[in-house]
């Protein structure tokens, strides 16, 4: 994928003082350095990203970063920005997701549990089940609840595992499916944000036809 610049200036990548803000104690702190450390690198590469995949989507998108705004003692763990086709919200739509935890950046197609038609969408990922796992390079990993950290390396996947994980997908309310990459906090490509950008597009490129396939359900 070619990402078409429209400013001379360098995105900024992610650096280890982001990852600390997770050591931060404190919801009000740990807030605050989200707000002013990471937040404003969100929005320079969400914006590009939102861009660059509404024509392979065949829609607009739009861009959201997480506001945590529910939260009233306990503070983040993780923090994301989200892309999608609705203007007002993501969580119940399939959308591609691009955020931090302590030790890793994570990029996912993201099926979380307020998506209202998961059982539909995971019907017909089981019937198109050739489909997703030949679409899922085999360096990604999958997880099932975007509020863990765990996940399973889709190299180590059979075609019973990703069946397994459809299944609970559709039967369990809280069950999720995420389907992506992890790139460690100390990972130099983190550090060049020209560079991610490009690891990103490259990897929604990868997954835009589950995401078609998904949006159609």
């Amino acid at each position: 994928m070619t990402i078409t610049s429209t400013t001379p200036s360098a995105l900024a990548g992610f650096t280890s003082a982001d990852f600390e803000v997770f050591q931060l104690q404190g919801l009000e702190e740990r807030m605050q350095g989200i707000q002013t450390l990471i937040q404003p690198k969100f929005r320079g590469i969400g914006e590009r990203l939102t861009a660059e995949l509404a024509p392979l989507a065949g829609k607009e998108m739009f861009l959201h970063i997480a506001r945590h705004a529910r939260r009233k003692v306990n503070p983040p763990k993780d923090t994301w920005l989200a892309i999608c086709d609705n203007k007002r919200g993501y969580k119940a739509y399939p959308h591609f997701q691009l955020g931090l935890f302590d030790d890793h950046l994570f990029l996912w197609l993201a099926l979380i549990y307020e998506v209202p038609n998961k059982k539909n969408i995971a019907a017909g990922l089981l019937n198109n089940l050739d489909e997703l796992t030949a679409a899922v390079p085999q360096d990604y990993v999958l997880s099932m609840d975007h509020m863990k950290k765990d996940c399973s390396n889709v190299r180590d996947m059979s075609d019973t595992d990703w069946e397994a994980a459809l299944i609970r997908f559709r039967d369990v309310q809280k069950a999720e499916l995420l389907i992506g990459r992890h790139i460690k906090a100390d990972d130099p490509l983190l550090h060049n944000g020209d560079a991610l950008l490009q690891f990103a597009a490259a990897t929604y490129e990868q997954l835009m036809p589950i995401y078609r396939l998904a949006c159609s359900y």
